[in-house]
């Protein structure tokens, strides 16, 4: 599979703008099978501003994208502020097929500090959807800093994992290993795409990745801004020896042999 790492610096508060880098960037990538481009992309990573840039999923910027991605027959994976039906802001993703239908949505799950617990509501659920031809699991960010959703994930059927994120300063060295951990954690490819580039005060980390299903970096970027369209070889690791979801045991219980005593409890 062909994939466009889409890691790229938006232009803050400018929807329109950014839609065009995106429509512009597939065009310009013919062979690209599945294009990803980071967390909030559309409007931006300025939480004071996201509920005034935030659109619903039926929205004309929404289907714009899906024309980009048509035009272009490619998958498209793509950050952006989500005005909810009944009220308040998600933290989402769109996910494009090939075709200009949008498989899913996908609404972050672990909101990272108390700035985005204010500014957004909390998704509740994760998706499995498919993408160029792969059952693929949407991530966002700090999802990926817990084992738990990428490993629910692979359970329910993923073979590639996809994250978009806006990292920044000092957690770039935390996303490197996160994003590597959860490839190796459930033998998938995984695609990596942060944004790079200053906004609100913050500088955006970069190191886009693409990563084998052994944990090993296929592909990585710097810091800058780039567009590059690299192959993700193999899909999901094969043989039981590397399989560890096979050999998982959710059953096990824990037992301490040094309870914590409980509140009143005298010797």
């Amino acid at each position: 599979m062909h994939v466009l790492l889409g890691q790229l610096c938006p232009v803050p508060g400018d929807v329109a703008a950014n839609v065009g880098a995106i429509a512009d960037a597939l065009a310009e990538h013919p062979t690209a099978e599945l294009a990803v481009f980071p967390e909030l992309f559309l409007g931006g990573y300025d939480l004071a501003r996201v509920a005034g840039l935030a659109v619903e999923v039926g929205d004309p910027v929404i289907g714009e994208l899906r024309a980009a991605a048509r035009d272009a027959q490619t998958a498209l994976v793509v950050g952006f502020a989500e005005a909810l039906p009944h009220g308040g802001v998600a933290n989402a993703v769109a996910c494009i097929d090939a075709g200009g239908s949008l498989a899913t949505t996908y609404r972050k799950t672990h909101l990272f500090g108390a700035g985005e617990r204010e500014a957004f509501v909390a998704g509740d659920a994760l998706r499995v959807t498919e993408l160029a031809g792969r059952r693929a699991g949407p991530l966002v960010c700090f999802d990926i800093e817990f084992p738990e959703p990428a490993r629910a994930l692979a359970r329910a059927g993923a073979e590639l994992l996809v994250t978009v994120a806006a990292n920044m300063d000092p957690y770039g060295p935390d996303h490197a290993l996160a994003a590597r951990a959860r490839a190796l954690d459930n033998r998938r490819p995984h695609v990596y795409v942060n944004r790079c580039g200053d906004e609100a005060g913050m500088s955006f980390a970069g190191g886009s990745a693409v990563i084998g299903p052994d944990g090993s970096v296929q592909h990585q970027l710097g810091r800058a801004s780039q567009l590059a369209c690299v192959e993700l070889a193999g899909g999901p690791a094969t043989g039981l020896d590397a399989d560890y979801l096979q050999h998982l045991r959710p059953d096990l219980a824990v037992e301490d042999d040094q309870p914590i005593p409980t509140h009143g409890a005298t010797s």
